[in-house]
C-alpha cells in the first residue's frame, strides 16, 4: 500500500510541492512552518540530509502505489541510548486510508532493525484524534500531557521495538 524511502536530494521538488499543497491542512493540527521554511527550503533540506548522514535523524518520504509523495515519517533526536522522537504527516488526499498507520509500522520496523533503536516517543495534539489513534494502534502508550505546536496534547512512548 505504501512505500518508505529514505530522504534523498532528488525528493526535493516533490517534497516541497507536498508541503505547499498541504500547508493549510497541516496548520489545522500542528503549528504552521511559516513562510521562511518555504523560502529557505533548499538550505533546510541540505541541513536535514547532513543530520541524517551524521546519524542523528532518519527522514523518510511516503510514496503511494503510483510513486507519488503522500507523506513523511521521521525519527529525530536519536540518542546514544537508542531512543528517538517519531513524527509524521500525511497529505490531506491520503488521510483516513491507513497510510499513517502503515508508515508508522514500517518506520518502527526500521527503527528496531536498521537503526538499532530500542524506544520511540511521539506527541499528538488533543485536537488531532486521528494521529492519537495511529499511535495507539501502533503500540504507543500515552504517558501524560504535553504541548504539541503550542496546543494541548499527549506524550506517547513505545518502549519495546
Amino acid at each position: 500500500m505504501v512505500k518508505l524511502e529514505r530522504l534523498r536530494p532528488d525528493h526535493a521538488d516533490a517534497l516541497l510541492s507536498f508541503e505547499r499543497t498541504n500547508r493549510a491542512y497541516f496548520a489545522r493540527f500542528i503549528s504552521d512552518r511559516g513562510d521562511t521554511y518555504f523560502a529557505e527550503f533548499a538550505a533546510r533540506l541540505k541541513a536535514l540530509l547532513a543530520e541524517q548522514e551524521a546519524g542523528v535523524c532518519h527522514f523518510h518520504v511516503i510514496l503511494d502505489a503510483e510513486g507519488e509523495l503522500i507523506g513523511r515519517v521521521n525519527l529525530v533526536d536519536v540518542t546514544e541510548d537508542g531512543s528517538a522522537v517519531l513524527g509524521y504527516r500525511v497529505a490531506e488526499s491520503a488521510a483516513g486510508r491507513g497510510v499513517a498507520t502503515a508508515a508508522v509500522a514500517a518506520v518502527c520496523r526500521l527503527a528496531a532493525t536498521t537503526y538499532g533503536l530500542t524506544s520511540l516517543t511521539a506527541g499528538a495534539s488533543l485536537d488531532n484524534p486521528a494521529s492519537r489513534t495511529v499511535l495507539e494502534r501502533s503500540g504507543f502508550t500515552a504517558e501524560g500531557e504535553t504541548t504539541v505546536g503550542g496546543r494541548p496534547g499527549l506524550a506517547y512512548r513505545l518502549a519495546h521495538l
